[in-house]
């Protein structure tokens, strides 16, 4: 893909200062969503027109947050440079640390808006499937975010014995399961229901609280405490 990308022409220098000068007098909402795109990959390429990669990328990816979400070796079999997949992904790693200082020191409960923001960002463009598990002690405070397995909720039991263990492990009084849709749709599914109450009854006899199972999708998130389903 990097051998499409033309010569920068004269007036480019020009233009990349007046996407900067807009930038630091708008922030980020001063730049679609393609100029976004375009500055990032001029800092890895800085010689050469960026738009019409940019675009591209975008249109193929579907929207700047599966671009950014995508990853190295998927961005690689796309003919990306491994230095335009590091101004890529350096770009949402620092969205996600932003979001991410949104929550911290706050008891999760109290900071749920911020908490869903960053699920959302960190998990709703993947293409495959994977369950998270936010593990909680008495406050309410985080003392865990971990990635259990990657796969659909399934093999209900197991999955359910696994995040017990890992709580007991921590110390843990009460937890967050979080999975993605890849499909884009947050709807429950009668797995994620299944698997759900499954591990509500198991939690309770340890005296560890489910909170909530938030389902993230691109077209939102959904929380089954808030569906009744817990």
């Amino acid at each position: 893909m990097h051998g499409r990308v033309s010569d920068s022409p004269a007036g480019a220098g020009g233009h990349r200062a007046r996407l900067r000068q807009r930038l630091f007098d708008g922030g980020g909402k001063a730049l679609l969503d393609h100029e976004l795109v375009e500055y990032l990959l001029a800092l890895a390429i800085p010689r050469r027109d960026t738009k019409p990669l940019a675009k591209e990328l975008i249109a193929k990816f579907g929207g700047v947050g599966p671009l950014l979400s995508a990853s190295a070796d998927t961005l690689r079999r796309e003919g990306v440079t491994e230095s335009m997949i590091g101004a890529l992904k350096i770009a949402e790693a620092t969205a996600l640390r932003l979001l991410e200082t949104r929550t911290e020191g706050a008891p999760v409960l109290s900071s749920w808006d911020a908490l869903t923001d960053y699920l959302h960002a960190a998990m709703a463009h993947s293409r495959t499937e994977q369950v998270r598990v936010l593990f909680l002690n008495a406050r309410n405070l985080l003392i865990a975010n971990e990635a259990m397995w990657n796969g659909s909720v399934d093999e209900a039991s197991v999955h359910v014995r696994e995040i017990i263990a890992r709580a007991i492990a921590l110390g843990a009084t009460a937890l967050i399961i979080v999975h993605n849709h890849p499909s884009g749709d947050p709807t429950p599914s009668s797995q994620d229901i299944r698997i759900t109450r499954d591990l509500v009854e198991a939690a309770r006899h340890m005296k560890i609280a489910v909170h909530d199972h938030v389902i993230v999708g691109a077209s939102g998130r959904t929380s089954m405490r808030a569906m009744g389903l817990i």
